[in-house]
């Protein structure tokens, strides 16, 4: 486990639109470079149990999306996946990635989707294979917690003036398989993260991406859909936000994607099994990498 104070002294920071954003880089400088894309309402920090183990052979780079862990959290802006998808094509021009692969959970999954959508297009960079973690990307499916819908009503601003520590670890500790619930320094830090720069503050102008997948739910399942890279979903069926219910809308209309499930895991597969994920993940980079 890397502590998250040694994680953040390891973070760069970069200037996106007028905002400081933290940008996290290890691994191999040569290898084939790997964007790692966090989810809700967490930061990059939820990739270090699987950074030793890429980073062996792999050039990793894991921005905090803004709006998240030690990057700048503005109150006047619009958070959209669009603007999170400049983001990361920004960080990449601003390191000189050309090709990558992506792995992304979660709200990342649909910044993922953006890209994804973007290839051929206007994109920045070469994106050549895509692998998922536990996310909303069929939003027709996606189950989200009491927590989030009341932060993303029009009582959200209020609410997040009044919930605290114990309040939102306990609506996260529930999207946790139960035999791999997180343990007191991995709920502190993931606390830290959401709470920095007043964090809590941002979570209803966060939350309004439940309403956005829905508004553009074509354009990125259309993008998973005749997806013209290697393309893998790695779910921990035991999520109740995207667990099962995910797994099937796959099957359903990507029978030829590869697909591994984690029974007996919840919504954070990298925490909570990064063995299982590594055994998963790693046979399909290296054999979209020489594909």
């Amino acid at each position: 486990m890397i502590s998250l104070d040694d994680w953040r002294d390891s973070g760069t920071t970069f200037e996106f639109r007028g905002h400081q954003v933290r940008v996290y880089e290890g691994g191999q400088a040569q290898g084939n470079a790997l964007l790692l894309i966090h989810g809700f309402p967490t930061a990059a920090w939820d990739w270090h149990r699987l950074w030793g183990p890429l980073g062996e052979s792999y050039r990793l780079v894991a921005p905090d999306l803004l709006g998240y862990g030690f990057s700048d959290k503005p109150t006047n802006i619009e958070y959209s996946f669009a603007l999170q998808a400049d983001l990361c094509e920004a960080v990449l021009a601003a390191k000189s990635v050309g090709r990558f692969h992506v792995l992304a959970h979660d709200y990342g999954d649909t910044v993922a989707q953006e890209l994804l959508a973007r290839r051929g297009g206007r994109s920045e960079g070469e994106l050549t294979s895509v692998c998922l973690l536990n996310g909303g990307i069929f939003p027709e499916r996606q189950q989200p917690r009491p927590i989030q819908k009341m932060l993303a009503g029009p009582l959200g601003p209020l609410l997040c003036r009044l919930i605290g520590k114990e309040q939102v670890l306990r609506s996260l500790n529930r999207v946790f398989g139960p035999e791999t619930q997180p343990d007191a320094a991995t709920q502190d830090a993931l606390w830290r993260l959401m709470d920095h720069a007043h964090g809590r503050r941002v979570m209803p102008l966060l939350l309004s991406y439940l309403r956005e997948r829905m508004t553009w739910r074509d354009r990125w399942v259309d993008a998973l859909v005749n997806c013209p890279v290697p393309l893998m979903l790695i779910d921990g069926t035991l999520d109740p936000v995207s667990g099962e219910n995910m797994v099937a809308r796959w099957r359903e209309l990507l029978p030829e994607a590869a697909l591994t499930e984690l029974p007996g895991v919840g919504h954070y597969p990298q925490l909570e099994a990064p063995d299982q994920v590594l055994a998963a993940y790693l046979p399909f980079l290296r054999q979209a990498i020489i594909s």
